[in-house]
């Protein structure tokens, strides 16, 4: 009989899963962004080095979207283990996956090297490091969401989502420590640098330590007590994305649009902010002007706040419900929104206003994906619920995530500043019409299941 309560569940410590869930993801998410952050400062010079700059950095961000094409592939991989086997193996599974693809990435040889074939295996790296993100954050969730007091889930959810803040500082700060170490400049970079030499390939071959590290704190679990009674009851499904997109397709396209406000938001003011900050200013260039370290500076600080506003999400949609929260929340980031073209035009813009426009933006990003990891889970089934959550996550990483970046420079680029406000304003009413549709889910229970004949929802027996 499985046991649940404050301090252990099924024996285990809490704090272990705490551990286990957070550190997890902020590993996973640590690989993810040093290749966001590399797609800016090294990849346009050594993987994609002919044509204009602009070309080549649409070139290096569209690898950088390739990983988010792969996520839902990943999230069916992994969700179907993970729906079938347990949670803990295929949480082992996703994050040997982006430890290996990672490391793999720092010892790439460069175009000068190998011609064509290094963006070639740059984006087999890449679509591996997806693979691995799509089936990690509905493991993580799914881990701290079954092993939670009914009443606190959204709270306990709350811990995997940090990954995403504390990977950020963890990869954006080790890249400022070593452009400072090693003296590189983004806007005269030397190929015969340090740098672009062999520095930028340190936080690559650093993750193999970091997993490592998560590898040992993930194999000390147990499986999750809702997946074991699910075992128990004989609710294992044959087929979970059959199973999904049979009885849950509902939940999937909602599911995907509660999560689109969020990624445009995160990607647009983290990975293009960076490219459009550090652009030159007109009449030479479109962007602000500033120096590639003045901005990450700028970035990080406001990182902090968006890793402030998880917990405080996730006390709110556990009071207040998940619904009525992220309702009040999408409605402010429509708002923020219209503040692109009157914060980042670049005869005004400073670096203060620059700081308080990021700030506004990372606090709404906290607040929006604090809530997440225990939302996208309620809305599916146990037995489907690992499948069902890491699609729906997933496919609103290609809608919202994978394209912002360079749908973002392309209309900076060709109609100004105020027309990304203005996407990101679409993203948002789509989520706000997503969320009037999805019932509430704080007091819904994960014991339920889907009978894997006929297509119906059963309680426990």
């Amino acid at each position: 009989m499985s046991t649940i309560d404050a301090k252990t569940v099924d024996g285990v410590p809490r704090r272990r899963i705490i551990v286990a869930s957070m550190a997890g993801t902020t590993i996973e998410f640590y690989d993810f962004y040093i290749y966001a952050t590399a797609a800016i400062s090294v990849f346009p010079y050594l993987f994609f080095p002919k044509g204009n700059p602009t070309t080549a950095l649409l070139a290096s961000l569209a690898t950088f979207g390739l990983a988010f094409v792969a996520r839902p592939v990943g999230s069916i991989l992994f969700g179907h283990f993970g729906d079938r086997v347990g949670r803990k193996a295929t949480l082992v599974g996703s994050l040997l996956t982006m430890g290996i693809a990672t490391f793999v990435i720092g010892l790439l040889p460069t175009y000068q090297q190998v011609g064509v074939a290094a963006p070639v295996l740059l984006a087999m790296m890449r679509f591996g490091q997806g693979l691995a993100l799509g089936g990690e954050w509905s493991g993580a969730a799914l881990l701290t969401t079954e092993t939670a007091e009914p009443e606190k889930r959204a709270r306990a959810a709350m811990w995997p989502q940090l990954g995403a803040p504390f990977g950020f500082l963890l990869a954006n700060g080790l890249f400022l420590i070593l452009i400072g170490w090693l003296g590189h400049s983004k806007v005269k970079p030397d190929p015969e640098g340090a740098f672009l030499t062999w520095g930028w390939r340190i936080p690559f071959l650093l993750s193999a330590v970091m997993v490592a590290i998560g590898l040992y704190v993930r194999l000390r679990l147990t499986e999750t007590p809702v997946f074991a009674r699910a075992l128990e009851r004989g609710e294992r499904v044959r087929t979970p994305l059959t199973a999904v997109f049979r009885t849950s397709w509902r939940e999937l396209v909602i599911g995907t649009f509660v999560m689109l406000a969020t990624y445009t938001l995160f990607y647009t003011v983290t990975t293009w902010a960076l490219s459009y900050g550090t652009s030159k200013r007109p009449p030479g260039g479109t962007g602000l002007g500033f120096g590639y370290v003045d901005f990450l500076h700028i970035q990080l600080i406001a990182v902090l706040f968006f890793a402030a506003m998880v917990p405080i999400a996730g006390a709110l949609a556990d009071r207040f419900g998940r619904r009525r929260t992220l309702l009040v929340i999408t409605t402010a980031i429509i708002v923020y929104g219209v503040s692109f073209g009157l914060i980042l035009a670049p005869d005004s813009a400073t670096k203060g206003s620059v700081l308080l426009f990021l700030v506004i933006g990372m606090t709404l990003m906290g607040l929006s994906f604090g809530p997440m990891s225990a939302v996208l889970p309620e809305l599916f089934p146990t037995n489907v619920r690992y499948t069902g959550s890491g699609i729906a996550y997933n496919v609103s990483g290609i809608l919202g995530a994978a394209v912002a970046p360079f749908i973002a420079t392309w209309l900076a680029t060709k109609y100004g500043v105020a027309w990304v406000g203005a996407y990101l304003i679409v993203a948002a009413i789509l989520t706000f019409i997503a969320l009037l549709l999805m019932r509430e889910t704080k007091d819904v229970s994960l014991d339920i299941a889907v009978d894997d004949h006929v297509g119906d929802a059963v309680h426990p027996r």
